[in-house]
């Protein structure tokens, strides 16, 4: 293995764990996450090895980026191809959607977790309900610390549109996650 390939592999188990939080938190199950990070850093090893170093992080997130929304992409046009598939019924014979029947959301967690998983938890759920933009500007900047022109390669968009999602994202992620992190 030349020291190339060392560096590559460095960087790939840097960002593993996060790259598949961040991917969970957009809503992906554990299969799903797991297939786009997988995808995201073969294709930065296959296309993008080359490159310097340096230029690898926002090259992997805006590659994870567009693999992420690829996959809901076809999951949406999936899911309104099935939607009629997607309802049972409940004791009362009423139709009811499955994804409201779904194990797992928060109101089914017991209600004894200690105050630190209680945060966690509505960190998750604040994060998976800001728009997509929102939600990867702030992980970008904030859990993998990338520059604001780095975050603006990774996401294909301008230093300025960086700024303005990050933004929104942190003021939204206040009001909504004031009682947890006050």
């Amino acid at each position: 293995m030349n020291a190339s390939q060392a560096a590559m592999n460095r960087f790939l188990a840097s960002v593993e764990k996060r790259a598949f939080a961040m991917t969970r938190i957009a809503g992906s199950n554990t299969e799903d996450a797991l297939d786009i990070v997988q995808n995201s850093m073969l294709q930065l090893v296959e296309k993008y090895a080359h490159k310097p170093e340096e230029e690898w992080a926002p090259l992997f997130y805006r590659i994870l980026k567009n693999r992420t929304t690829d996959f809901y992409r076809r999951s949406a046009r999936q899911n309104r191809l099935f939607t009629f598939m997607l309802s049972a019924r409940n004791q009362d014979n009423e139709v009811v959607d499955a994804s409201e029947m779904h194990a797992g959301r928060a109101s089914d967690e017991p209600e004894n977790r200690s105050s630190l998983d209680a945060a966690s938890q509505a960190l998750n759920a604040s994060l998976a309900q800001l728009p997509p933009r929102q939600c990867q500007a702030f992980l970008l900047r904030t859990w993998e610390g990338l520059s604001v022109d780095d975050t603006a390669k990774a996401m294909n968009c301008s230093a300025g549109s960086v700024k303005t999602h990050y933004f929104r994202a942190v003021h939204a992620l206040r009001k909504r996650l004031g009682a947890h992190w006050s």
